[in-house]
């Protein structure tokens, strides 16, 4: 149904900053960061992650693309210790909103399998949003379980 493509540079651009955005608002969603900082603080940790960017050895900027060639997505993995061992970890997939609930998020993860195989990794290892009922589900239906559950309070 979908196959992952490497990232093209103006793909990968827009991709970069839109993905910088979403994750700066769900950290403010949570209540981790304050709304002020939060789109510095998330372009400061991709930074971090990726200094080289889409050059970034070790990291898969794919896009999500239909067998029809039209691109639907995202997605973005890397080695969680040493690259073509051990655990791949999905650090972003994103569906666009126009193509979501079509199938798409299911068939890039079942995607992922084969290609993470190939690239030498024996498990893949995400983390998702603890409101993110939709995103777990998605996750839970193809096989993935919950390791551990971070839980807050705000008091203040």
């Amino acid at each position: 149904m979908v196959r992952l493509l490497p990232m093209e540079d103006a793909v990968w651009e827009a991709w970069r900053v839109a993905s910088i955005a979403a994750y700066a608002a769900d950290m403010v969603r949570v209540g981790s960061w304050p709304q002020e900082s939060a789109e510095e603080r998330a372009a400061a940790l991709f930074a971090s992650v990726v200094p080289d960017g889409r050059a970034t050895a070790g990291h898969e900027f794919r896009s999500i693309v239909t067998d029809s060639g039209e691109a639907v997505g995202a997605l973005w993995f890397a080695a969680e210790v040493e690259v073509g061992h051990g655990t791949a970890f999905i650090w972003d997939i994103a569906i666009d909103p126009a193509h979501r609930r079509r199938g798409y998020g299911r068939a890039a993860m079942e995607a992922l399998e084969p290609l993470a195989r190939s690239l030498g990794y024996d498990t893949i290892r995400l983390h998702v949003f603890g409101d993110n009922a939709v995103a777990r589900g998605l996750y839970q239906g193809v096989g993935y379980t919950e390791t551990d559950v971070t839980m807050v309070k705000l008091i203040g």
